[in-house]
C-alpha cells in the first residue's frame, strides 16, 4: 500500500466506492433534470402549482457533490498522497451532511401533500414518486461516504500516532 492511502480499504475497494459515488451523483443529476422538466410544465391552476421543498432547494442537484467526492476517491486510489486523503475525507464528510439533509427534506416533502389543481395532480404525483425513489438512493450514498470517512479518519489518526511515535523514539535516542 502506498503512503497516504487508506490502509483499511484496498485500492480496488476505493475505486469501486468512487465509481459508485459518481454513478449515484449522475443518477441524481438526471433525476434533477427530469423533475425540472416535470415541474416547469405545470399549468397555473385554480389551486396553484406544486413546488415541493426538494425542488425549490435543488436537492437532487446536490449530486454534483457526490460526483466530486467519487473523483477524489478514485484519485486517492490511483495516486495516493496525504493531501488527497484529507481532501477525499473532507468531501465525503460533506457528502454525509448533504445526504442527511436531503433525506430530511425528502421526508418532510413526502409527509405533506397540499391539494393542487386537477391539471397538475398527475405531475405532482409523479414528482412524489421520484422523491420516493431518491429516498432510497440517499441512504446508499450516506453509507458509502460514511464508510470511507470512518476508515479515512482511522487511517489518518494511525498515521499521526506513528509519526509521533517515530519523533518520540528519535528524540529519546538523541539523549
Amino acid at each position: 500500500m502506498a503512503p497516504g492511502a487508506c490502509s483499511k480499504i484496498s485500492s480496488a475497494d476505493a475505486l469501486v466506492l468512487g465509481a459508485l459515488q459518481i454513478l449515484i451523483g449522475i443518477f441524481h443529476i438526471f433525476m434533477w433534470y427530469f423533475i425540472l422538466v416535470l415541474y416547469m410544465g405545470q399549468i397555473k391552476g385554480t389551486f396553484g402549482i406544486y413546488e415541493p421543498i426538494t425542488y425549490r432547494t435543488g436537492c437532487t442537484l446536490w449530486g454534483i457533490v457526490f460526483i466530486i467526492s467519487g473523483v477524489f476517491l478514485i484519485r486517492v486510489a490511483k495516486h495516493p498522497s496525504q493531501r488527497l486523503v484529507v481532501l477525499a475525507l473532507i468531501t465525503n464528510i460533506f457528502c454525509v451532511i448533504t445526504a442527511f439533509i436531503a433525506v430530511v427534506l425528502t421526508v418532510i416533502e413526502l409527509s405533506k401533500f397540499h391539494s393542487v389543481s386537477y391539471k397538475n395532480y398527475g405531475q405532482a404525483k409523479l414528482g412524489r414518486e421520484v422523491s420516493r425513489v431518491l429516498l432510497f438512493s440517499y441512504p446508499l450514498e450516506l453509507a458509502l461516504a460514511f464508510t470511507y470517512s470512518i476508515f479515512g479518519c482511522i487511517d489518518l489518526s494511525r498515521r499521526n500516532e506513528e509519526a509521533l511515535t517515530t519523533i518520540t523514539e528519535e528524540a529519546e535516542s538523541a539523549f
